[in-house]
């Protein structure tokens, strides 16, 4: 009979007003859970070891040199970032959700101790871009660098072990 609930579900619903809460209900339920599962995980998929393919400071782009001594190491919620011989250590914060995602960078030793810096990244396999405001003043809106600016645009790849 219409308007009424299959018996396999298991549950009884009086009134057709009930019936089609329960069903938004139901269906709600379902996208979130097929959202849910479709989310990528960036804290599990961002670990691992980088290292620079591109970067530019203000618009200009940084020497090979320079790309080839630095590595990035992400464990847990902590960064330790080597450039030759300085280490900079720290945590950071993802906001996956956020529209670009978001980074927050905070160094708790070496350089860049008591800093927060406001990045957002795209994380894609391999290959991760992460576009950070060095001033601190705002968060970037885009993956750009801008003459002028601090702000520091670099693409990353995964170390291969």
């Amino acid at each position: 009979k219409a308007g009424r609930l299959p018996p396999e579900l298991g549950v009884e619903v009086k009134g057709r007003s009930m019936q089609l809460k329960f069903l938004t209900l139901l269906i709600v339920c379902f996208a979130l859970s097929v959202l849910t599962v479709a989310a990528p995980d960036d804290s599990r998929q961002i670990q691992g070891s980088w290292v620079p393919v591109t970067a530019e400071m203000g618009g200009q782009k940084m020497p090979e040199q320079t790309l080839r001594a630095f590595k990035l190491t992400l464990s847990g919620d902590k960064y330790t970032a080597r450039n030759g011989e300085i280490t900079d250590v720290g945590t950071f914060k993802l906001n996956p959700s956020a529209k670009p995602k978001t980074m927050d960078i905070t160094g708790t030793d070496g350089p860049n101790q008591g800093t927060t810096f406001l990045a957002i990244y795209e994380l894609t396999g391999d290959s991760l871009k992460i576009c950070y405001d060095l001033s601190g003043d705002e968060r970037p809106k885009e993956f750009k660098s801008n003459a002028g600016t601090q702000e520091f645009l670099v693409t990353y790849r995964r170390e291969k072990r």
